[in-house]
């Protein structure tokens, strides 16, 4: 029978002018799987760092194999048992595995206490077997795909002997298979009487992986109970309040005349022979798994990487675009995949990143123009909705969704006539989702014409007047709306092309 572990009461943290949690409840159980869900900004973050010894509760208590935590640091928290693995791996490219999951508890032998290196390796070795990884110890960690150093960072809170491991959002940037594997080592987790805490906004994960679940909103506990005994459209109503009856709002816009035309581009090693053309108003979705190549297309047709061969075109003139500065002129826009490292400078604020790419534009004689600053910051940090304490706040302050809202202010200020959008919702809450959803739409019906890559199948389907899929470079798929389906587009993107498949 499962025992509580851990246990929240009426928990409350106050930041400067903000009311993160307020009188929170949540009860952890060994051998559980526990689903903490709640939009950006909920309180979700703010409760595991209270958790991990990063934040110090201002009311309420946590208790902890029922006596009072008290951790005075992180570390604390890691002596404990309790470790976090979250959405954005920490870990140090340049070290091995070995020395990343020892970092900070290294084994030591003699009176010297000299570091035991073969010790090390033996006991990584094992974990990693233990785990069924094929990664070999001794392996740099930049050499490791996204996937491996999750598996990496949760063999490290089994070095730890943690009893309770957290984990956010683990699955934002894997493949199919890859969700498999980690569901693989949750349910080991799970039999070996560990507790996990799951932080994720897919719901399928949470109806496939959690035992039990917490909603918070604002800061608040609002509910709890077996996964087995709700739906989704309980839990979305407990999240925000209110019933989201049309997740994608897609508007039906008569589709204009070509804007970008795409011929036989290459780059070897990513992707070859991709052509298709892009019309006003018009939204293209782009599915494909892990490694298909998506990206690195659109990358190219930004001018950030090379291409080997095929040709770019604009409103029927082929354009040469060497780089982002180009594509810019030419009114495209490029809204990456990993915001924190290619979409905001984290240290920077809101105002700096939204008016970055118009440095140019706002300044004279290399001072900025501050008023003019503001007046672009507010207007469209307003239609974004980004929520913060000011425009002069740190991007690093947001939750992921106001982060992802700056991003597509950035871009939207631009005033761009072709919109790339390269996973904009992966790791957001489902109402964000839904105002990101809502904004697409919006700009296509404004004449926009715009690019929608996803690994969400739901998304891309409906959101998209037009579907491209590819597998392993090539594109293996080109479907309308109404041809788009889960079976076809799926089968596509798994190199199945069927006979009377567009190309």
């Amino acid at each position: 029978m499962s025992e509580t572990i851990l246990e929240v009461k009426n928990l409350t943290k106050y930041f400067p002018g903000i009311k993160a949690l307020d009188g929170v409840h949540l009860t952890i159980r060994t051998g559980e799987v526990h689903a903490l869900i709640g939009e950006n900004g909920a309180g979700k973050s703010t409760l595991v760092k209270i958790m991990t010894g990063v934040y110090f509760p201002t009311a309420g208590e946590v208790l902890y194999e029922g006596n009072l935590l008290e951790f005075k640091n992180a570390l604390d928290a890691q002596n404990a048992g309790i470790a976090a693995i979250h959405q954005e791996a920490s870990m140090f490219s340049e070290l091995s595995v070995t020395e990343n999951i020892f970092m900070g508890h290294h084994i030591t032998k003699g009176r010297t206490r000299r570091i035991d290196w073969k010790a090390m390796q033996k006991e990584t070795q094992a974990l990693l077997d233990e785990l069924e990884l094929d990664i070999d110890c001794n392996t740099l960690v930049k050499n490791l795909g996204v996937a491996q150093r999750h598996m990496v960072e949760i063999a490290k809170a089994l070095s730890l002997n943690a009893q309770i491991v957290i984990m956010d959002e683990p699955t934002s940037a894997l493949s199919m298979r890859e969700v498999e594997d980690l569901y693989k080592i949750v349910r080991r987790l799970k039999d070996a009487g560990k507790a996990i805490i799951f932080i994720s906004h897919k719901f399928d994960e949470i109806f496939e992986i959690c035992d039990y679940f917490t909603v918070l909103r604002d800061g608040k506990y609002i509910g709890e109970g077996k996964v087995a005994d709700t739906n989704v459209d309980e839990i979305v109503t407990m999240m925000v309040g209110r019933s989201l009856d049309q997740m994608y709002p897609k508007t039906d816009v008569a589709i204009g005349k070509t804007m970008l035309s795409v011929k036989n581009l290459a780059q070897p090693g990513y992707f070859s022979n991709v052509s298709f053309d892009l019309h006003e108003g018009e939204i293209l979705g782009f599915f494909g798994l892990i490694g298909a190549g998506r990206s690195e297309v659109m990358r190219t047709i930004f001018g950030i990487d090379k291409r080997s061969a095929g040709t770019v075109s604009l409103d029927g003139k082929e354009v040469h675009i060497a780089d982002p500065n180009d594509a810019m002129n030419y009114g495209i826009a490029f809204v990456p995949e990993d915001r924190q490292s290619q979409g905001v400078i984290l240290q920077m604020s809101i105002a700096k990143n939204i008016t970055l790419p118009q440095i140019n534009k706002l300044s004279k004689y290399g001072i900025i123009n501050k008023k003019r600053e503001f007046e672009v910051t507010k207007t469209f940090g307003e239609k974004m909705e980004i929520r913060a304490a000011g425009w002069h706040v740190d991007a690093d302050t947001l939750s992921g969704g106001n982060q992802q809202k700056v991003v597509l202010a950035k871009w939207l200020a631009t005033q761009p006539r072709i919109l790339i959008l390269d996973e904009p919702t992966k790791g957001i809450d489902v109402a964000t989702k839904a105002a990101v959803h809502e904004f697409i739409s919006e700009m296509a019906s404004q004449g926009l014409a715009v690019i929608l890559i996803s690994s969400e199948l739901p998304e891309v389907l409906g959101m998209a007047d037009r579907v491209i899929v590819m597998h392993e470079g090539k594109m293996t798929g080109e479907f309308s709306r109404e041809e788009a389906n889960s079976d076809n587009v799926i089968k596509a993107a798994t190199g199945h092309i069927e006979e009377g498949v567009s190309l």
